[in-house]
């Protein structure tokens, strides 16, 4: 989660390094990290497949066709894959300086780790007690975009183009985010610029998971089921290993990596702003038995200055579905909340 202040709102309380975990006795599985329910919760649907939409056709001078699949895929998938984005060399950059840094030795990668009550570093998101079940996977997370925003203590230093690498993709991958945010604004029917307004500056967060793979993968759970607390999610699946699978009508749809494609989903704050037009959708990530798994998720949130509720355009003729809470308020909100399906978001919904 992208969030202002993040040594001001809460961290993650410190667990084994999964990746050292499953290599010193791939066997032996802590039991912090087994789910006993798991099994009879893994109804696969493998027929299935999210919309695949195609930047050049939404911006072209005759859109309206693939600006139609667009609201569809934001209505009733809140997943589709994005194609013809322009951003293939710096993510196969991107790519390979995640790729690296995931091999260094774990006291090459602690240069890096999380600090108490801060949500950037290595390590893992969302420990929020001693007790709870851990993902079976190791994250990266940064505050990349605003630029001051940088806390650079946690920028690895190794590889050595790592840091130069990442400031490149944060703004090549903020600037589609955009792209994206402006053509939902004409889809949704607001007053223009006025969604576009609220992410410029938007606060943006690079989270690089790294799964292990797992002999007793169907006992683990890589990325516990959520959905993203932030507007809009752009996420790359580095090492074409399926792992992304998607909540559609309780059943659990995989996403199968697409050569280039860019991953995108809505979030909580779309959501919340969109008054429920748009839906943000449960999702997880599990792992395989032998093969690793990387993905690069890039989270962009509204600025600062934006608080967190319904735009006032799609209020007109119908009531607020969701609360409005200052944008510091909502970040304190999510940091110190464990990952659990949507339950965040239903704290948020008003009934009437």
């Amino acid at each position: 989660m992208a969030a202002e202040g993040s040594r001001e709102v809460g961290g993650s309380l410190p667990v084994p390094n999964v990746q050292e975990v499953a290599s010193l006795n791939p066997k032996d599985i802590p039991h912090r990290y087994i789910r006993p329910t798991l099994s009879v919760d893994f109804s696969v649907d493998q027929s299935l497949q999210i919309p695949v939409l195609d930047l050049t056709r939404l911006c072209s001078d005759h859109p309206s066709q693939e600006l139609a699949k667009l609201h569809q895929a934001c209505k009733e998938w809140g997943f589709f894959q994005l194609i013809n984005h322009g951003a293939a060399q710096v993510i196969e950059e991107m790519k390979t300086a995640t790729e690296e840094f995931f091999k260094l030795p774990l006291s090459e990668k602690m240069k890096s780790g999380q600090q108490p009550n801060n949500i950037e570093g290595y390590g893992q998101a969302f420990v929020v007690s001693e007790d709870q079940k851990l993902d079976w996977g190791d994250m990266l997370f940064l505050m990349s975009l605003p630029v001051p925003l940088r806390n650079m203590q946690f920028w690895p230093q190794n590889p050595p183009n790592f840091r130069a690498t990442i400031d490149k993709y944060s703004k090549e991958v903020q600037k589609i985010a955009m792209m994206v945010v402006s053509l939902m604004e004409t889809n949704l029917g607001i007053e223009a610029q006025k969604l576009r307004r609220a992410f410029e500056d938007c606060n943006q967060g690079i989270r690089m998971n790294y799964y292990p793979p797992c002999t007793q993968a169907e006992k683990v759970m890589g990325l516990t089921a959520h959905s993203d607390a932030t507007g809009l999610t752009l996420l790359l699946q580095l090492n074409q290993v399926q792992g992304l699978q998607i909540n559609i009508h309780g059943k659990w749809v995989p996403i199968q990596p697409l050569a280039d494609a860019i991953v995108v989903n809505i979030g909580d704050i779309m959501e919340i702003m969109s008054n429920g037009e748009y839906r943000s959708i449960e999702h997880r990530a599990v792992v395989n038995t032998t093969k690793e798994r990387l993905s690069i998720a890039a989270f962009h949130s509204p600025n600062m200055d934006t608080s967190i509720g319904p735009l006032s355009d799609l209020t007109k003729t119908t009531c607020e579905k969701y609360k409005r809470l200052t944008h510091k308020e909502y970040v304190t909100l999510v940091v110190n909340t464990k990952l659990d399906g949507k339950t965040l978001l239903d704290q948020l919904k008003l009934t009437h």
